[in-house]
């Protein structure tokens, strides 16, 4: 909570000095009290790791260049399901052969700092680096700035053995429609820019077109946007708490949605030069 002290003019008071000099000590130590008084669960100073994503892609960058086949697991929806993230970590890590991993949002219930470093701390146990996209439970209040001082930008993009991951914050719903969310001018940039390092690429959001957190006012120009990335493999997502494959525009692009960790299964995919497979992992 907030400790809220009203000034006081000791020079004005009644008080003998003595107890003016004691209640003036008395004061700033309640002021300064960080063991007795929080803070404010929606206040944005954290302590720990901060700027994971950007930190992470370099990792990722480095360790697939000149890969023709990665192996990613797609994660989404921890929320409040300490036990069962910490168990997926602990899978992960025990299968081996994972380059990177990608949570797809929703990392948090209600977007308070102690979500953020609760799940945050479980994370970082992961072997392989991982990156993490903003869901819309992780916009609640002052999450998004939360956000961008935890992982970074809420939209980014890297390259992994010539394969582009997209990664683009789709939460229309909780900024009441007024940001661009998708960000079409973003996903123009995209299509082109470090185009002589990739090939094909992958396109991962939270929310899909014609869930219940998408514009949906513009899911198909999203889609037009969608199909002129450089050898699209597939979208990917999570939000629905349930696990799906299905080609929504009927147009040939596989949308897959990713389970909650509280089913405790995630998806690992397989990408190859010929394609790529998946699985679905449960633990």
């Amino acid at each position: 909570m907030f400790l809220t002290l009203q000034a006081m003019d000791m020079t004005k008071t009644a008080f003998p000095k003595p107890l003016r000099a004691a209640a003036l000590a008395a004061c700033l130590a309640l002021a300064g009290c960080d063991g007795v008084f929080d803070y404010h669960p929606y206040d944005v100073r954290i302590s720990g790791e901060t700027d994971i994503n950007r930190r992470a892609i370099e990792r990722i960058e480095a360790a697939t260049a000149g890969r023709d086949t990665l192996r990613v697991a797609f994660v989404s929806d921890s929320h409040g399901w300490y036990s069962a993230t910490d168990d997926m970590v602990a899978d992960i890590n025990a299968r081996g052969g994972v380059d990177f991993v990608v949570h797809l949002g929703d990392l948090t219930d209600c977007a308070t700092v102690k979500e953020y470093t609760w799940q945050r701390d479980i994370l970082s146990g992961l072997r392989p680096p991982y990156v993490a996209l903003i869901g819309n439970h992780d916009c609640l209040g002052t999450g998004e700035e939360l956000f961008r001082r935890v992982y970074g930008e809420p939209n980014f993009s890297f390259i992994a053995g010539r394969v582009k991951f997209v990664c683009l914050n789709t939460n229309a719903t909780e900024y009441d429609y007024v940001a661009a969310n998708p960000d079409f001018d973003y996903m123009e940039a995209e299509m082109t820019a470090d185009s002589a390092h990739f090939d094909r690429t992958i396109v991962c959001m939270h929310a899909a077109p014609y869930s219940d957190q998408f514009n949906n006012n513009v899911a198909k120009p999203f889609q037009l946007y969608v199909r002129a990335f450089p050898g699209l493999l597939f979208c990917i997502y999570g939000h629905d708490h349930r696990q799906a494959a299905s080609d929504p525009f009927g147009d040939g692009v596989m949308y897959y949605g990713v389970d909650c960790a509280d089913h405790r299964n995630y998806m690992l995919f397989t990408i190859t030069p010929d394609g790529y497979d998946h699985e679905t992992v449960s633990y």
